[in-house]
């Protein structure tokens, strides 16, 4: 394990007031987003909507990384160029989804526990010398009736520790995204304890398995009231619940913390971020910067529809949405960007 090489990239990923994308939808959740839309379910088109993404001009101008699927970071522009090489050229580091989906866990109505571990070492080492640099696992973790349940968090939390390891001899740095979802109708209060428990879990297992906090990410969800909540706090009262409890379960170590958007609007996202950091950012001991998927591509895949002509427009929405939530990681994003 090359320790320096880890810390290296790991700050690279949270420098210069970027963040990264997520662009590592599973085959199934993409060709989902496109039936709503109209467009083919097929591996070309997928091919040339990730196409239009790498290729946006000026998206290193706010990026560091862009994590990519299994079959993404095997594709090539139509010139031939990799992704991979497209990325770099662009100053944006890629990076690899891992984990193979959450499935049920037994004896657990209701809970997930995140598959993949078999086999990963030597995926991992394929995924070097494909290019990726960095690599991402996520867990999720369900609010409800008596859950979530003490063995599931801390299943979650080893799975988590175990990946995380294997990047780390892989010459990876390891995203841990422990993923309280949004669905429901719990309180801010409900999610602050489920997420305060989650991440507890999270680092004494990260900790027992002797994974470097200095060579790793952590992609958290925000606190938040769920979905069907009656009580939607303001982006100033979410700020505070977050920034409270990652202050009293994230270690310093960690050089930063980047959000899941998580089903929050694009621009809710970007503002719950902004007062983060318009209130924090110069107390934290960790960058605070954005991991977002359909919160930056969404309104992008709108405008495309699987039309070529629509390429430029779908671009430029695409660049807009990684401006602002660059400008939220400063704690300089306003409404009047919209």
């Amino acid at each position: 394990m090359n320790v320096q090489a880890l810390i290296d990239t790991a700050n690279a990923l949270v420098a210069n007031e970027k963040g990264l994308l997520a662009m590592d939808e599973s085959t199934s959740t993409c060709n989902q987003r496109f039936a709503k839309l109209g467009i083919p379910q097929t591996e070309e088109y997928r091919r040339n909507y990730r196409e239009l993404i790498v290729t946006t001009a000026g998206l290193g101008n706010c990026l560091n990384g862009a994590i990519l699927a299994d079959e993404t970071i095997r594709q090539s522009a139509r010139d031939g160029t990799p992704f991979v090489k497209s990325l770099n050229g662009a100053r944006i580091i890629a990076g690899i989804k891992v984990d193979q989906g959450a499935k049920d866990l037994a004896a657990h109505p209701g809970e997930k526990i995140t598959e993949g571990l078999d086999g990963l070492r030597e995926r991992l080492a394929e995924y070097f010398q494909l290019g990726a640099r960095f690599a991402k696992w996520r867990a999720v973790i369900v609010i409800g009736a008596d859950i979530p349940s003490r063995s599931c968090i801390e299943t979650n939390a080893s799975t988590l520790a175990r990946y995380a390891a294997l990047c780390q001899e892989a010459g990876l740095v390891p995203i841990v995204e422990p993923e309280v979802l949004m669905d429901g109708a719990h309180t801010l209060a409900q999610c602050y304890a489920a997420t305060e428990q989650t991440l507890v879990a999270v680092f004494n297992q990260l900790y027992l398995q002797r994974v470097l906090l200095e060579g790793m990410i952590l992609k958290p969800n925000m606190v938040l009231p769920g979905i069907e909540c009656a009580t939607q706090q303001t982006a100033n009262e979410v700020a505070d619940a977050t920034v409270k409890c990652l202050l009293r379960t994230v270690p310093a170590a960690v050089p930063g913390i980047a959000f899941l958007s998580g089903g929050q609007s694009a621009q809710l996202a970007s503002a719950r971020l902004n007062a983060m950091n318009v209130r924090y950012k110069s107390r934290l001991p960790w960058s605070v910067t954005f991991s977002y998927s359909r919160a930056i591509q969404q309104p992008a895949l709108e405008l495309w529809r699987g039309e070529e002509a629509n390429v430029p427009a779908a671009q430029q929405a695409l660049y807009h949405r990684a401006q602002c939530n660059t400008a939220a990681r400063r704690g300089e994003y306003t409404v009047a960007m919209e």
